[in-house]
């Protein structure tokens, strides 16, 4: 059997499931995504890649600017959906909608619930230093990341993945786990576990200070940050003329320590940190390519270096 289903979602981490859906030939009535964005240099409107999907297989798309104003829950009624599949949409489901389809609104969601909570889960894993993550598929509920679980999938986090690479892994976990949580529901076989609240933790929107480097920190919690913010919004610090270095790869050093953000090596980019060094293996200064950290000393001419 195949469902009718409405899809909502925005980013490339959406995209599988939405490839999955058609795949697995269910119905999908219609595609809710963002609005289209200004991006690069020209600030050019660009659609959102769920979007980009559904028009390439003839799908309507929907991009309302508010879902409580009426309109939408108008078109999801026309549309009459068996159930709903929301995957990093970015919109706050109201009332309204997520009582309307009968199987309920299905969220795919890149943390263990309830742990990691909100819109950056795969950044903060990675920040928090944490070891295990996966794809959690739940009932939505009006709460943030609050409702019912069904399925989940775990995934150790290698001790060097990036932000960028463990996103690459989870979007098709999650695409894989939502057609195994689909059949349930549609069996009804599908389970209803509630959240423990005593153990959710959050993962908010990464803002630019998130992405500030502390030399401060542990050689261990500056490199987590740099990897959990790779590739975006990138791992910065500051040189002493105030412009920012972007920090994309950097490594625990302890055999070597220092004052925290002085140079202590000629020849590679070691920097004191709160516990010891860090070596910044790929920097990029602003207005340039990135480039390997001992090329960017060799651009220094023997000046003095420290990071704030």
């Amino acid at each position: 059997m195949s469902l009718n289903v409405v899809f909502m979602g925005t980013p490339d981490f959406a995209v599988p499931c939405l490839k999955r859906l058609l795949e697995e030939g269910h119905r999908v009535k219609g595609v809710f995504s963002q609005p289209d964005r200004p991006k690069g240099r020209g600030m050019h409107l660009q659609p959102p890649p769920v979007k980009v999907l559904a028009q390439e297989h003839g799908l309507p798309v929907f991009q309302p600017s508010t879902l409580r104003d009426g309109s939408a829950l108008a078109q999801l009624k026309e549309l009459n959906p068996d159930v709903i599949v929301v995957v990093a949409y970015g919109r706050i489901l109201p009332p309204d909608i997520l009582k309307l389809p009968p199987l309920g609104c299905i969220n795919v969601h890149a943390s263990l619930l309830p742990r990691l909570r909100g819109a950056a889960p795969i950044q903060w894993s990675i920040i928090r230093g944490e070891k295990v993550t996966g794809v959690t598929t739940m009932y939505m509920a009006e709460g943030l990341d609050t409702g019912d679980m069904i399925l989940k999938e775990e995934t150790p986090i290698g001790p060097e993945e990036t932000a960028g690479e463990l996103f690459e892994r989870l979007a098709p976990m999650g695409a894989e786990l939502l057609i195994k949580t689909l059949k349930a529901v549609e069996n009804g076989t599908a389970p209803r576990i509630p959240q423990d609240d005593s153990l959710a933790t959050l993962a908010p929107p990464l803002k630019k200070e998130d992405a500030r480097l502390d030399f401060s920190a542990s050689s261990v919690d500056f490199c987590n940050r740099v990897r959990g913010c790779n590739p975006s919004p990138g791992a910065f610090a500051l040189c002493e003329d105030g412009s920012p270095l972007k920090v994309h790869r950097a490594i625990p050093v302890h055999d070597r320590k220092g004052e925290p953000g002085v140079l202590l090596d000629k020849k590679r980019l070691i920097v004191g940190c709160g516990d010891g060094a860090v070596e910044l293996l790929t920097v990029q200064p602003q207005g340039k390519k990135a480039m390997e950290g001992s090329a960017f000393l060799n651009g220094l001419r023997g000046a003095p270096l420290r990071l704030l």
